[in-house]
């Protein structure tokens, strides 16, 4: 079986790393893997892995004999058409809070729309993490198709056995103290800074929050990729950039609290059960100008809503009180989005593929 895997466009991360190691753990013989892989990014594929580059000829040739395509955002390659008795399994990347596609406040154009249609009509299989989430990815989507409703194949790790390990090592890694509290900073990008292709602000003054907050706590800043060309606040002692970590699970696992926004990765954190605290500083313009909400966050979401830093400090200078006035909505929260979220996910994918 020919097996094309695609990430983000050209990254070996997310959804179809974790089912394409879940995969070869199952010790198959007999299919080929080939990922499609951007240069910027090739230094993170594990040596030996079959690559094509994306957005040549060779990638609309591997997509075209594959047997299956695995990918998590939509595949945008001119003129490749699915082979006959392909299947397309479409993982995604992560459960929406900020409405998109055919849901969000504003669409693309004519062209940019049939192009995502087009792909959209080609799925066989859709992953939904939760049953929640099936119908918010089945509305943005108009999708109508079959969802595999097992859970998030990238959050296995976070239920993993070697879990503590793994965080022991991560944190090594980035130099992250013994006994030290890791905050995870990884807020989601707004539309309107990234179409502007200008440097802005982070939203958060991270000089000043670690001087707040001490030295026996360091930030882990994590700016989405769509931002990567942003300023970021200097690293230091207290202050390590992981935007470019190749798997945010790794950051999940070594920060002790995540401080986000309106980002998705607030649904996979809470597997964790550890606290999440929103940093709203821009809600309303977010909420009512650029993108709109699938849920109300402030009466819905895993924690408190912070609207200034001033808020966000006090929260975590009082980590255990600010999760414990959270505590039954976090419950809640986790109850509807993280329920199939038991390390399992992978295996009920491939099971439900027939990659046994």
């Amino acid at each position: 079986m020919r097996i094309v895997w695609n990430a983000f466009n050209g990254r070996y991360a997310d959804n179809p790393r974790a089912l394409h190691e879940a995969l070869l753990a199952r010790g198959r013989t007999g299919d080929e893997h080939l990922w499609l892989a951007d240069a910027r990014h090739a230094a993170a594929f594990p040596s030996g892995t079959t690559t094509v580059p994306i957005g040549t000829p060779q990638a609309v040739a591997a997509l075209e004999t594959a047997d299956l395509l695995v990918s998590n955002t939509h595949v945008q390659l001119d003129e490749w058409r699915e082979p006959a008795g392909g299947r397309y399994l479409q993982t995604w990347h992560g459960t929406p809070l900020k409405r998109i596609h055919r849901d969000a406040a504003s669409l693309p154009g004519e062209d940019v729309m049939a192009a995502l249609d087009d792909d959209i009509s080609r799925w066989d299989h859709l992953v939904s993490p939760s049953p929640a989430a099936t119908g918010l990815l089945r509305s943005a989507f108009a999708y109508t198709g079959a969802v595999l409703e097992t859970g998030y194949p990238r959050n296995d790790v976070l239920n993993a056995g070697d879990r503590h390990e793994r965080r022991a090592r991560v944190r090594a890694a980035l130099g992250v103290p013994e006994g030290a509290t890791a905050v995870l900073y990884a807020p989601t990008y707004r539309d309107d800074e990234a179409a502007a292709g200008t440097d802005a602000p982070p939203g958060l003054d991270v000089a000043a929050l670690t001087e707040r907050l001490g030295p026996d706590v360091v930030v882990l800043l994590r700016l989405h990729h769509y931002v990567a060309h942003h300023r970021r606040p200097a690293t230091g002692e207290r202050v390590r950039d992981a935007s470019g970590h190749p798997d945010i699970s790794d950051l999940y696992l070594a920060a002790d609290v995540l401080v986000t926004d309106y980002s998705s990765s607030m649904f996979d954190f809470a597997v964790t059960g550890k606290p999440v605290l929103l940093y709203a500083y821009d809600l309303e313009h977010y909420r009512d100008r650029l993108r709109g909400f699938t849920i109300d966050l402030e009466t819905e979401g895993p924690g408190p809503v912070l609207r200034d830093q001033e808020s966000l400090t006090a929260a975590l200078l009082d980590l255990p009180g600010a999760a414990a006035a959270s505590e039954q909505q976090y419950a809640r929260f986790r109850g509807r989005w993280c329920a199939l979220e038991d390390g399992r996910a992978a295996e009920r994918v491939l099971d439900a593929l027939g990659l046994t």
